[in-house]
């Protein structure tokens, strides 16, 4: 950030100057849309993944790099001339950690020569915890290095709300015992991950390490013993969370980071049996598309490696993906808007292909979508719509389909 900041301050000199990042956890003018809006044609903010950039994304001065985290690293790579990453301080052979992400950093240091990158800038942070893995890199990869000593930012959510441990409830009777996981990020994934005593022989295979991970290896219910490739390891590519996340990731041989051209390859997660993506999305319509990125052109995250892993859990052995979505929202008149609906706003990204929509989930239950037809898959969401909106949701679909 202080880096962001550092360029943002020589704003008047500069002219069709690109930032980019995937995770916005710090305080900072490049999400504040009434500042960049300023700086139009000089600084623009062009990230390639939204956590917390809402307001900035709805503003002008605001672009979105279209990926996969799969291939993040590529078109991160041929859109930038200079890469600035974390590292921690080098040892007696001059390598040094990544620390907790992975996903597209290891990829632009390796293939930078097949882009337009110039400059590799290393911050060496003496509190950034050593993770395991393909995780690792030489001051060689560098043209400089600078330092900036500065704990791991605590990433702490709050209560889960009634709804989302509702939804969460539903999502535990889809997990067997022996499954992999894969959980995206959100307040719904983390009650589910937090629902989980009980079970056995579970495996992480994950683009983020679940928070929760430490108590869950404490008993026993995750061992990655079921995997038939990174057995007894735990996989990811970056870990969020609080102090006692990063101290049980440090230096810890049965957690590895490794990059999203990796663990996010659809070939490979197919691989794995019995493989269990959960992701959350915005809006699914009558046919199954999901949309999870955004609303009409409004853009309020990012694809992430969402599809990655449901591509990979569809064709696992056993596999299989579950969506996550509240089933409706106030709009802004405080009337209920349905997030299941007969088609999806014009502009509306989809995220997920109905081709691929497997279960759906919301607070009032259960679908699969996977061997039904369209006017099947209408009925089966309306089932699980929220009740007050079922009525109308139901002559829609007379509209729509007869």
């Amino acid at each position: 950030i202080e880096f962001f900041e550092a360029i943002l301050d020589r704003h008047e000199e500069l002219h069709d100057v690109s930032l980019s990042d995937s995770l916005q956890l710090h305080p900072s003018r490049l999400y504040d849309p009434i500042f960049m809006k300023e700086l139009q044609g000089q600084i623009q903010y062009v990230p390639a993944f939204g956590l917390a950039t809402i307001r900035a994304i709805y503003a002008a001065n605001c672009d979105y790099l279209v990926n996969n985290l799969s291939d993040s690293g590529d078109k991160m790579m041929q859109c930038s001339n200079v890469f600035i990453c974390q590292v921690t301080p080098p040892d007696s052979n001059g390598y040094m950690n990544l620390g907790l992400t992975n996903d597209f950093s290891l990829e632009m240091l390796e293939k930078r020569k097949l882009g337009p990158l110039r400059m590799a800038i290393g911050e060496v942070n003496e509190q950034m915890p050593v993770v395991y893995g393909n995780n690792w890199v030489h001051v060689n990869d560098f043209d400089y290095l600078i330092e900036n000593s500065s704990a791991p930012h605590i990433f702490k959510r709050n209560p889960p709300a009634e709804i989302e441990k509702t939804i969460a409830e539903y999502v535990l009777e889809l997990i067997k015992d022996g499954d992999t996981l894969q959980m995206g990020l959100g307040g719904i994934t983390e009650c589910v991950f937090a629902g989980l005593k009980g079970k056995h022989g579970l495996g992480v295979h994950s683009e983020m390490l679940p928070m929760g991970l430490p108590r869950m290896v404490e008993e026993g219910i995750i061992d990655n013993k079921n995997k038939p490739f990174d057995r007894g390891i735990s996989i990811g590519t970056f870990c969020l969370g609080d102090e006692q996340m990063y101290k049980y990731v440090n230096k810890n041989p049965s957690v590895h980071l490794r990059p999203g051209y990796y663990v996010n390859k659809s070939a490979l997660i197919a691989r794995i049996p019995n493989m269990t993506a959960i992701n959350n999305a915005l809006m699914i319509d009558f046919s199954g598309q999901i949309a999870a990125e955004g609303l009409g052109h409004r853009m309020i995250s990012g694809s992430g490696g969402q599809l990655d892993f449901v591509m990979g859990g569809f064709w696992s052995e056993g596999g299989k993906s579950v969506t996550l979505l509240r089933s409706a929202r106030k709009g802004a008149d405080g009337n209920l808007v349905s997030s299941i609906v007969p088609g999806l706003p014009p502009g509306t990204p989809v995220t997920v292909p109905r081709t691929f929509s497997n279960y759906v989930v919301t607070e009032y239950g259960i679908t699969d979508l996977r061997y039904k037809t369209r006017k099947e898959r209408a009925n089966a969401l309306i089932n699980i719509a929220h009740p007050d909106l079922r009525s109308d949701l139901r002559k829609q679909m007379q509209q729509v389909f007869y």
